[in-house]
C-alpha cells in the first residue's frame, strides 16, 4: 500500500529535503522514523526538494509499506512522538500504488518573504530577508507580470540542477504588501515605518532556486539596480547575469501543493 503524508517544517537546521549521507536532512529524519515504526527499511519520495534553510507548510510525500500495523489517519500521533520538534507530519492516508508526487499535474505555491526597513527585525530574522532598501513595488508588479506563463526559464537556474527541461509553467505571482502596527513614535516627531513584503508564486514546478532568483532579480527591479525589462532580456537569452542576485533562503516558505 502507498501511503501519502503532509509535512512542515522550519528549514533552518538542514541541508535541505533531499536524503545526504552524513547530513541531516527532512527526508533523512521522515526515513528514520517511519522505518522504525514499520521496522523494516523505508525510503519516502518527495514532491519538492526545496534547499538547504528553506521552509515548508506543506510538502508532500509518499512511501510504500505492505501494509499498516497503525490506522493510516492516525500516523501523525505516531510520527510527530518521534520526530524532531521542526518537523510535524499533519496528515496522512492511502493513495493508489502508483500516484506518484513528482509525475502528478499540480500547483505548487511558495512565498518569499521580504522585511522591508530601517532596521531588521530580531522576531522575524528567521523567515524572512531582511532589506533598507527602498523597493518599489509597482515595478515589482510590472516585472512579474512578464514571467506569468509558459517560458523557458533558463536565466532562472542556478548551476547544479539536472532538470531534463527548462520550461516552466507559472500561473501566477501576487506581490502583497503588509503593515504591521507597529510604527514607533519618539517624542511625537521621529517614526520608524516598515512594512513586509510577500511575494506569492504559483506554479506547475520550478527548478533549483527559481523562485529565490525571481525573488532576487524582483528585488533588484523593486531598488532600481536592475530594469523591468532585464526580465524579458533573461527569458530571451537565457542568461542568468541579466537577473538580480538569489535572494537568501531564509525567506522562502513552500506554501503547499495541489494535486490536478
Amino acid at each position: 500500500m502507498r501511503i501519502m503524508l503532509r509535512v512542515s517544517y522550519d528549514g533552518r537546521e538542514y541541508c535541505g529535503w533531499q536524503f545526504q549521507p552524513g547530513e541531516k536532512t527532512i527526508e533523512g529524519q521522515l526515513n528514520m522514523v517511519l522505518s522504525n515504526i514499520y521496522n523494516t527499511d523505508i525510503k519516502v519520495i518527495g514532491a519538492s526538494r526545496t534547499d538547504a534553510g528553506v521552509h515548508s507548510l506543506g510538502n508532500v510525500c509518499v512511501f510504500d509499506v505492505d501494509q499498516s500495523k497503525i490506522p493510516v489517519e492516525k500516523l501523525p500521533y505516531v510520527m510527530n512522538n518521534a520526530l524532531p520538534q521542526d518537523i510535524r507530519v499533519w496528515q496522512s492516508l492511502q493513495v493508489d500504488d502508483d500516484f506518484h508526487p513528482r509525475h502528478t499535474n499540480s500547483l505548487k505555491t511558495y512565498e518569499y518573504r521580504i522585511w522591508n526597513a530601517d532596521f531588521p527585525d530580531p522576531v522575524k530574522r528567521y523567515y524572512t530577508h531582511f532589506t533598507y532598501r527602498k523597493l518599489d513595488v509597482e515595478k515589482m508588479r510590472e516585472a512579474a507580470a512578464l514571467l506569468v506563463g509558459e517560458h523557458d526559464f533558463a536565466a532562472f537556474v542556478s548551476a547544479g540542477s539536472q532538470a531534463q527541461t527548462t520550461v516552466r509553467t507559472i500561473y501566477s505571482i501576487d506581490i502583497i504588501e503588509e503593515y504591521p502596527d507597529n510604527t514607533l513614535n519618539i517624542n511625537n516627531s521621529n517614526s520608524v515605518n516598515s512594512r513586509l513584503i510577500v511575494i506569492r508564486v504559483k506554479g506547475s514546478g520550478f527548478l533549483y532556486n527559481m523562485v529565490r532568483i525571481i525573488a532576487g532579480t524582483l528585488m533588484s527591479i523593486g531598488s532600481g539596480l536592475k530594469d523591468v525589462n532585464d526580465i524579458s532580456l533573461m527569458l530571451e537569452s537565457g542568461k542568468r547575469e541579466y537577473g538580480g542576485e538569489t535572494a537568501p533562503a531564509c525567506g522562502l516558505t513552500m506554501i503547499g501543493i495541489e494535486f490536478l
